[in-house]
């Protein structure tokens, strides 16, 4: 009597054992493409964006840094400096003698930054670095930082 429970349990214990069918799975595999398919793209597009707001920011404090320079050596912009790659830095020596000061511009990672002095100002050119599309430049006889 036992025995035979016992077969009869191990039998009704197989026929309900099943695992998932090829369809079930295709479908599973299908929806996990095209979840990817969505989400790539939007994140490739959230760097980008995050690459161009890092030059942007970069360009506005560069401008803070050189107005501050102008400020502490009596009204005089510091000179021309070389395109700068970041994560690396533009340090203007602002006036002379024991009261001279430094400002610093650090620049993002892969940003490239280059300042100009003008005869009446300056320009402050920065291109986003990775995924990033735009440049940012700032001209101190308009006083507007544009984007191209």
């Amino acid at each position: 009597m036992l025995q035979n429970r016992l077969a009869q349990l191990r039998e009704e214990r197989a026929n309900n054992d099943k695992g998932f069918t090829l369809i079930e799975l295709l479908v599973v595999v299908v929806i996990i493409g095209i979840l990817i398919a969505i989400a790539i793209p939007l994140y490739l597009n959230y760097e980008k964006g995050a690459a161009n707001k890092s030059a942007a920011s970069d360009t506005r404090n560069a401008v803070a840094a050189v107005e501050q320079c102008f400020t502490d050596s009596g009204n005089a912009y510091p000179a021309t400096q070389a395109t700068v790659t970041g994560p690396n830095a533009i340090t203007f020596t602002c006036g002379t003698g024991s009261g001279a000061t430094t400002q610093t511009i650090n620049i993002s990672s892969g940003n490239q930054m280059t300042y100009t002095k003008g005869t009446t100002g300056y320009t402050v050119v920065t291109k986003a670095g990775g995924q990033g599309d735009k440049t940012y430049t700032y001209t101190s006889s308009t006083g507007q930082i544009t984007s191209s």
